[in-house]
């Protein structure tokens, strides 16, 4: 892609930093999906795993129309935040300089630290963020909400950017964890000021485009939300969970808490019951997916070879025992949300499934965007069209490299 690619990159910041995944699929990928696509003013596109709206907010800089699924709370508020782009903004500063002074002056006057109750700490990592910034951010969360501002949600949108980013002591890998360098004094509030400055200049430059629909519905892409959008989608540009050990729920659960999210261990089940199986720690007894998929040979011998491991190496664990079912849960989810997803597709759209190769249970290897080419067709109206590699990584358990892929579909219809 050579120059175009690195003005794409250039531009791949503003709204998109608002809140970001660490590992989310990039920006400049979506756009040139959209290109091959020939995506355009008249076109819907749809990200039915749309996370914090990569897909969407890069349809709505192009003023293409757009719409997005997501099953956690968390990540549906961001995606639907940062696509909510409003025109006046004359008082969206200076209103957010009221709140820091409220929430300065109540920091100040504190005789003792603000804290989380027992059970929302039970829900987060030990150590996540430290007394003084969990205390300066429950009173600036507290502060935003009681002055009933319009923009509230771009408020607590920031806010729950710099939870993650700069006040907790998280940090990310394969999976989320604790930094040994912890963050003990932080200034919230000034933080957090400067990030609404930033949103300011990001809404001014693209309010041209407010207008362009960008409909962000909540819920879960294996029964998606009824819309009014019956054989319209025209392009489906997502990057769906992998099959791996991943908890995803674990890399939002700080934010979520603090924000009200979750605040239970009941919340926090029915959220990790609304995702595609992709990991062991969401499997639960009614599972149903695998039957999606019971005719697929490749998977069932997969899913055998796995379980075949599992008892050579005499792993007996909980979690383990699960490796094997994980495989043709997900498979199955995936194949009942592209059942879910034809009635809304045009006939001859294009989709684009961006998936990771994975050697996580046992060294087994794990080809997904070859494993969902074929549940594709299976399901009947789909053709795979190609495989694109979009980057390789690196496995240092297994010591090789995998693929990650977008998996190119033609929907063909009945």
């Amino acid at each position: 892609m050579g120059n175009v690619e690195n003005k794409l990159r250039a531009e791949d910041s503003s709204i998109h930093d608002w809140y970001r995944f660490v590992l989310s699929f990039p920006p400049h990928l979506v756009q040139q999906y959209l290109e091959d696509f020939c995506a355009d003013q008249t076109s819907l596109v749809l990200d039915p795993f749309c996370g914090t709206g990569t897909t969407n907010v890069e349809c709505k800089k192009r003023g293409i129309p757009s719409w997005g699924i997501e099953a956690s709370p968390l990540t549906h508020f961001v995606s639907k935040t940062k696509c909510a782009w409003i025109e006046n903004t004359s008082d969206f500063l200076c209103t957010a300089e009221q709140i820091a002074f409220i929430a300065t002056q109540t920091i100040n006057s504190l005789s003792k630290l603000r804290t989380l109750s027992d059970e929302q700490t039970s829900l987060i990592l030990k150590n996540s963020i430290c007394d003084q910034p969990l205390s300066s951010t429950l009173v600036l969360r507290d502060s935003i909400r009681t002055v009933n501002s319009p923009y509230e949600d771009y408020y607590l949108l920031a806010l729950a950017k710099h939870i993650v980013y700069s006040y907790s002591n998280l940090k990310f890998g394969p999976e989320v964890g604790i930094s040994r360098n912890k963050k003990e004094c932080v200034d919230v509030v000034e933080i957090w000021l400067s990030e609404i400055e930033k949103m300011k200049v990001d809404l001014e430059r693209w309010k041209h485009y407010s207008s362009t629909l960008a409909d962000i519905s909540f819920g879960d892409a294996r029964n998606i939300p009824k819309k009014d959008y019956t054989g319209k989608v025209d392009c489906v540009i997502t990057s769906p969970p992998y099959p791996n050990e991943k908890d995803y729920s674990r890399t939002t659960r700080l934010e979520s808490v603090i924000l009200g999210f979750i605040s239970t261990k009941d919340d926090l089940r029915k959220i990790k019951k609304g995702f595609i199986r992709s990991n062991s720690k969401n499997v639960y007894r009614s599972d149903n997916d695998a039957q999606y998929i019971c005719n697929i040979e490749s998977i069932n011998k997969l899913s055998n070879e796995i379980e075949k491991r599992r008892l050579e190496l005499g792993k007996t664990s909980g979690f383990e025992k699960l490796y094997a079912s994980v495989v043709k849960q997900y498979f199955g989810g995936m194949a009942k949300h592209l059942s879910e997803l034809r009635p809304y597709l045009r006939n001859g759209a294009s989709l684009a499934y961006v998936v990771g190769d994975q050697a996580s249970y046992f060294q087994i290897p794990i080809r997904t965007s070859v494993l969902l080419g074929e549940v594709a067709e299976s399901v009947g109206g789909y053709e795979v069209d190609r495989i694109d590699i979009f980057r390789k990584r690196f496995a240092t358990a297994t010591e090789t490299w995998l693929n990650e892929d977008v998996l190119v579909l033609k929907y063909k219809g009945d």
